[in-house]
Formats: C-alpha cells, structure tokens, sequence
C-alpha cells in the first residue's frame, strides 16, 4: 500500500523526532493513506513554518509484514477507546503500552475543537462520541518506533497544490 506524508520537506529517510509529544497517537511519524489529505496537510505545514516549499513523500508499506513484527494499535473507528487514547497523548499524560504501529482516525480541526471542548469540561463523553460518528476522518498510520520505521520504504516526492487546510 502507499502511505503520504505532507510536509514543507522531502523526508527520504523518516525519523522519530521527540518534538511532537502531544499529537494524536503520540511521538511517530504520522503518514496517511489519503492523498488529498497528505497535499492538504503539506500546505498546512508550508504556512505554519512560512516556507515556500511543500512536498508530499510517498512511502511503499505492506501491512503484511507488519503484522508479525510489530506491536500495533489499530482502532476501527473512532470509538471510547480511540477517545481516552487521544486525549491522553493530547494532555502528555499517556504512560501505557509502547506501541510500534499506531493506525486510526485522525483528529481534524472540527473533531479538535469538540475535543478541546471535552477536556475542558464543555462536553460530555456521550455527545463528543456522537459527534465523531458524524464526521468524515481520515486515516493516519503512526510509525512510533524504528522497528516500525524500517518497514516504510521511500518512493518518491512531489510538490502538491493546496490550499493548507489539511489536518494530519
């Protein structure tokens, strides 16, 4: 399968960067299966950095592999569980399982907002669950360890058009 990542930067060789502890599903590399997505984010990302460049890398992964050599976390669907993880890597309180693979929806800025909105107390676990049911996410694979990045083989770059709206 290919993976993207959106960035203001060819990443040939993907690294775990310490920086990002309070994302999604944590410290990783954060790819996605979703072109328009990863062109979208890569805008983002020249925008938040005042950049002029922004590239989308695409990665060959095979999933196959994976499965008998990695730790992976997989959500179906943004459910309870996918919520209490989230929050906890949001907060930079997560002290679980170390995981190598993290797959699942990703947490776009409408879903931020309503999360925002559930750690400070404005909204209750009910209605954010209700409320993820009705959004469009897409999906987002987290290499959170370099195990998990050995798998991932660079393919190629290219310099997408977007508007910097994305949210992976």
């Amino acid at each position: 399968m290919l993976l993207y990542h959106g960035s203001d930067m060819v990443v040939e060789k993907p690294q775990l960067l310490n920086r990002k502890k309070t994302l999604d599903f944590g410290v990783g590399f954060y790819t996605t299966s979703n072109r328009d997505e990863a062109e979208a984010f890569a805008g983002k990302v020249r925008e938040r950095n005042e950049s002029l460049t922004q590239f989308v890398s695409v990665y060959q992964f095979n999933p196959d592999t994976a499965i008998g050599d990695l730790n992976i976390l997989r959500f179906i669907s943004p459910d309870e569980k996918w919520l209490d993880f989230v929050c906890a890597n949001r907060m930079g309180i997560y002290a679980g399982i170390p995981y190598d693979l993290i797959i699942g929806a990703v947490a776009n800025d409408k879903v931020y907002k309503t999360l925002a909105q559930y750690e400070r107390g404005e909204r209750t676990r009910a209605e954010v669950l209700e409320r993820l049911k009705i959004n469009k996410l897409y999906d987002q694979y987290v290499f959170a360890s370099n195990k998990a990045l050995s798998l991932l083989k660079f393919e190629y770059s290219f310099v997408p058009i977007t508007s910097g709206e994305g949210d992976l």
